[in-house]
């Protein structure tokens, strides 16, 4: 059961100022809660609060179908948990392409993430100003997409 004061400070959260951005489009990676991953190059998939810089930055990263020109080209990655922006990602420059036609991007950085959504606290992981910005425009706001897989497309100049 969630606190009728957390959904109240959830749902007056301002959603993400995505016209400041220097992009018509970008990408939009739609994850879930951690869960243990399978996998020899990371423990998790998904996102956690509690999950260190490195280890959430592995859980993050993975192969999608996607076009990787147009994540690429939007300079930035949210990702969102529940329409609310819980990581961003950058470094999104080079891109690699498996035998199942699905992308990965293995420079990304992770620019910042929340640790407590509710009120929110954020932890900025990245020296360069321009993620810095980037993560302290959009972290803890809400961000709503759609799409029938793991990335969505937004356009930065309707969406609201």
């Amino acid at each position: 059961m969630i606190p009728f004061s957390v959904v109240q400070a959830l749902s007056a959260r301002r959603h993400a100022p995505l016209h400041q951005l220097d992009t018509q489009e970008i990408a939009v990676l739609r994850v879930d809660t951690a869960q243990p991953a399978d996998e020899s190059d990371r423990d998790w998939i998904g996102f956690a609060a509690t999950l260190t810089p490195d280890t959430l930055l592995k859980a993050l990263r993975g192969w999608w179908r996607c076009d990787p020109a147009s994540v690429a080209a939007g300079g930035v990655l949210p990702v969102t948990l529940s329409g609310y922006v819980v990581a961003v990602l950058t470094g999104l420059e080079r891109w690699e392409k498996n035998t199942e036609g699905r992308h990965a991007f293995p420079e990304a950085r992770l620019a910042g993430h929340v640790t407590d959504l509710v009120t929110p606290r954020t932890s900025i992981t990245s020296s360069l100003d321009s993620d810095r910005r980037l993560a302290e425009l959009l972290l803890g706001t809400r961000l709503a997409s759609h799409s029938g897989g793991a990335i969505a497309y937004l356009n930065t100049r309707t969406a609201g």
